[in-house]
């Protein structure tokens, strides 16, 4: 009877962490999902509320990277932004107090762009420390667009 005890808590262990795991990712797909719907609906105190207080902003050009004070100022008077998800993938890390993700996402402006990023679990839940959006590059086109890049960055020297 012990060797069955200890057989099934060696095998049930694993099942409550990957629950655990499964309600992390879930809960930060929510989080994830109400902060696109708020930057569509222009609902800035719901999509700041979703970032910690030390939060990072990071936008496709490379001068933008945000302190959530100066991201806030950014985007204050803007009318939103709307971007589609297509894909997401969503990791926990093992004890439940961070969660990385990517996802593509789709914009009728922009098309394809890739969203990355940080969250942490705090006391009121799961919350932004740092999103990464950037327009992902076709290998086929990287040379190309990486010429006009370095023209550009030439020319604003």
């Amino acid at each position: 009877m012990k060797k069955l005890l200890i057989f099934w808590v060696l095998h049930t262990l694993p099942l409550a962490s990957v629950h655990a795991n499964s309600a992390g990712e879930n809960a930060v797909n929510t989080v994830l999902s109400t902060l696109h719907q708020a930057a569509s609906d222009a609902d800035w105190h719901t999509y700041f509320s979703l970032y910690t207080e030390d939060s990072i902003y990071i936008g496709t050009d490379a001068k933008e990277r945000w302190n959530k004070s100066t991201f806030k100022k950014y985007v204050g008077h803007s009318k939103g932004w709307t971007y589609t998800l297509r894909t997401r993938n969503i990791t926990v890390a093992p004890d439940g107090t961070s969660a990385w993700f990517d996802e593509i996402l789709d914009s009728a402006k922009y098309g394809t762009s890739r969203g990355t990023g940080v969250l942490i679990r705090t006391e009121t839940g799961w919350k932004v420390a740092q999103y990464h959006l950037t327009f992902p590059l076709p290998n086929t086109l990287a040379v190309g667009i990486t010429q006009q890049i370095q023209i550009f960055e030439q020319q604003q020297k």
